[in-house]
């Protein structure tokens, strides 16, 4: 990145990510709305978003090995993305809920191929003085398609609801059609990867790129332990695995290990709730919609307006970070995103007011893009310097469990509450994983 001529990389890459994540930002909701039309209840609809999560929580770790060791990565983020796409066009052709299911598990894994791969190749490529900027142009892609894919996915079903269009062949042939665009549009990134040239090799020997985001919401390069703007102190825990660092033998870093890092399990638990809350509110909010007879396109509206102001926080995160502890932000995230968004099923339901319920995702959106970057850097920073990339990979798998097992919670918990009680319980868990953090750093 040291002169013009050597960024058509990072644009191919850029250009690839806003296909594959507005594809799955689009595909994601239609599912739900799939299920819907099938019988499907609650509890379906949250194994279903579970199933998304299986493969990536089983390869991650592998996955990432792999893409330190393959001389070009170009091939894998290609087949990531081909992967997703055919995760779409599986939930296109399915007609029952098995087949959805082991859809959205290949599409789980595709996102997973190509987010690691991605990041990798931007370890590998940008020179250390514009990694930051790489990661953070990167991480945008990701924001243009949460914000993109569901205003797709609902400009495609209209402004009538589920129940309005029973037995209505051309609401399923919408659907259908939503989710075969989904898949082109991911389908489309393969030929584009090939517009860049072969990785030509590391261009120092740092450690390189751990898969260290969830794929439904990437944020390395935005508050993560490369970013000069994003570094104020951290506090006692923060300090303690620094500064033995240098002086005391590590040891491995297994992930018992890692585990009993003061602070670790904290960390571990916030950044888990935040990133199961996105997926429960993409998967959720369709069935919170169709209870309340808001249509699908203002379904889309809420969890676009949830992307942008995600996308918006991480601009101006560097901003608060420089004024705040990363502490004190990491809780503000959890509470205030547990608050805003658990009076969002009441603002359709209740209230009927979609500009309340706007206003809200809007709120909660902001609270959720904040702590995500930040618990990275809190791990990050918690552990020996050589422990890092490990210490990010077992966030991953944490963050892997999360995906898993929050939304069949969530989805016990919808059916006998109703829809809205899927995203209750992402919500108490994010008050809980807030209560935590005040309750031990009282204690600290």
């Amino acid at each position: 990145m040291a002169n013009r001529g050597n960024l058509t990389w990072l644009w191919v890459m850029i250009a690839a990510a806003v296909l594959t994540q507005t594809a799955l930002n689009l595909l994601r909701p239609v599912t739900s709305y799939k299920l819907l039309a099938l019988g499907a209840g609650e509890a379906t609809v949250g194994l279903a978003t579970a199933a998304y999560a299986i493969l990536p929580l089983v390869f991650a770790m592998s996955l990432g090995r792999l893409s330190s060791r393959l001389p070009t990565l170009r091939g894998m983020i290609a087949l990531g993305a081909l992967v997703l796409g055919l995760g779409g066009v599986g939930l296109a052709f399915g007609s029952t809920v098995a087949v959805l299911m082991v859809s959205s598990a290949v599409l789980g894994m595709g996102h997973l191929l190509f987010t690691i791969a991605g990041q990798t190749v931007i370890g590998r490529r940008a020179a250390p003085e514009n990694m930051d900027a790489a990661f953070g142009w990167f991480t945008a892609a990701f924001s243009v398609g949460q914000m993109s894919g569901p205003l797709i996915s609902g400009l495609i079903l209209g402004n009538a609801t589920l129940s309005e269009a029973t037995h209505s062949a051309e609401f399923d042939g919408r659907i259908d059609g939503a989710l075969w665009l989904g898949a082109i549009c991911s389908l489309l990134a393969v030929p584009v990867m090939y517009l860049m040239r072969a990785d030509g090799g590391r261009r120092s020997r740092r450690l390189p790129a751990e898969p260290t985001e969830e794929p439904g919401d990437p944020t390395h390069g935005l508050g993560d332990e490369h970013s000069g703007p994003a570094g104020p102190a951290l506090g006692t825990e923060t300090s303690v695995g620094a500064g033995d660092a240098g002086t005391a033998g590590p040891g491995k870093p297994t992930m018992l290990a890692i585990w009993r890092v003061p602070g670790i399990p904290s960390h571990m638990m916030a950044s888990l709730a935040l990133l199961a809350m996105l997926d429960i509110l993409t998967a959720f909010m369709p069935l919170v919609g169709e209870a309340a007879g808001v249509s699908p396109f203002w379904v889309g509206i809420l969890l676009a307006v949830r992307g942008g102001a995600s996308f918006l926080s991480r601009i101006v995160l560097p901003w608060m970070s420089g004024r705040w502890e990363r502490h004190h932000l990491v809780l503000v995230s959890l509470l205030a995103s547990a608050v805003a968004l658990g009076f969002v099923p009441p603002a359709l339901e209740g209230w009927h007011a979609v500009w309340l319920a706007v206003v809200l995702m809007a709120v909660g959106g902001f609270a959720l893009g904040i702590g995500q970057p930040l618990t990275m850097s809190l791990v990050t920073q918690a552990v020996p310097p050589t422990w890092r990339g490990p210490a990010l990979a077992f966030r991953l798998v944490g963050n892997r469990v999360g995906q898993v097992a929050m939304p069949v919670v969530a989805g016990l918990a919808a059916a006998p509450l109703g829809p809205a009680g899927g995203i209750w319980c992402a919500c108490l868990i994010l008050a809980a994983s807030g209560t935590e953090r005040l309750v031990s750093g009282r204690k600290r």
